[in-house]
């Protein structure tokens, strides 16, 4: 149902992971995922920790979901002084294309916990069905 639009990109957000890198709204750093198909629905998962709800963006143009978060750093005071900073800031962005068989007009997303969580309805026109076989009669009438 997902199709990969860079083979490179895992390994530019490895780099960016090791190098401690923040993404920035021109390069973005990559938000990891899972995406998995329940029942008649894609589920698609985004790891956002410690990003507010209102700094999510989630756009569909075609076939084309794009996600764009950012974390900004904590409120500092001039009598805080920062220890330790490990936690990833920045832009974090990511893009799937999606297959023609989901329907779009109908995602549902969902944030809680740190994860992005959206629901693609699997189309109709893409569901199983079956075919029924006519037997002589009908080529009968179809013919005459």
């Amino acid at each position: 149902m997902l199709m990969r639009t860079d083979p490179f990109r895992e390994m530019d957000r490895i780099v960016q992971q090791l190098s401690g890198a923040s993404g920035t709204w021109s390069k973005p750093s990559v938000m990891p995922m899972d995406a998995y198909r329940e029942g008649n629905e894609y589920v698609i998962a985004f790891d956002l920790p410690g990003v507010r709800t209102e700094a999510i963006d989630i756009d569909v143009e075609r076939n084309m979901l794009t996600v764009k978060a950012e974390r900004r750093p904590a409120a500092k005071t001039d009598t805080v002084k920062m220890e330790l900073s490990e936690r990833p800031l920045g832009v974090f962005s990511r893009q799937v294309v999606l297959a023609d068989t989901l329907d779009t007009e109908h995602i549902e997303a969902d944030y809680d916990a740190g994860v992005l969580t959206l629901r693609i309805p699997i189309a109709e026109r893409a569901k199983p069905r079956k075919i029924s076989i006519g037997g002589e009669a009908s080529r009968k009438q179809i013919s005459g």
